[in-house]
């Protein structure tokens, strides 16, 4: 995979892991009935969280090897920080948190993606 192409995926995990947090509460007694209750299960969003994280971490290592900007990962850190403690803030909170969290992982990756887009190419040495 590319790091373009890993930039992207990690921006979809993420959006795909906020839809899930923030959706769970209205369909989460339809879940039971049809037989798939984990979904609603905290392993499961910790699961996708870390996988969302570690994709960051990959993507945006290859950035910074390349534009040499550390800030795309204390995006990607601060957002995963967030979002990992996202009970912390109680329940009335949680929603926006969520969106905070996904945000920061979500423009980690998009600022990620412009830098790398603006770096100038390197002419290969034979």
């Amino acid at each position: 995979m590319t790091q373009r192409s890993l930039d992207k995926t990690g921006i979809w995990v993420t959006t795909l892991c906020a839809l899930h947090c923030l959706a769970l509460p209205v369909i989460l007694p339809l879940l039971s009935v049809i037989g798939l209750s984990f979904i609603g299960e905290e392993f499961l969003e910790r699961t996708i969280l870390s996988l969302s994280i570690v994709i960051g971490l990959i993507a945006l290592g290859f950035g910074v090897r390349k534009h040499a900007q550390w800030y795309p990962l204390l995006l990607l850190i601060c957002g995963g920080a967030v979002y990992w403690n996202k009970d912390s803030f109680g329940e009335f909170a949680e929603p926006l948190v969520i969106l905070i969290g996904a945000g920061l992982i979500i423009a980690a990756h998009w600022v990620n993606l412009r830098l790398v887009r603006s770096c100038p190419i390197k002419p290969q040495v034979q």
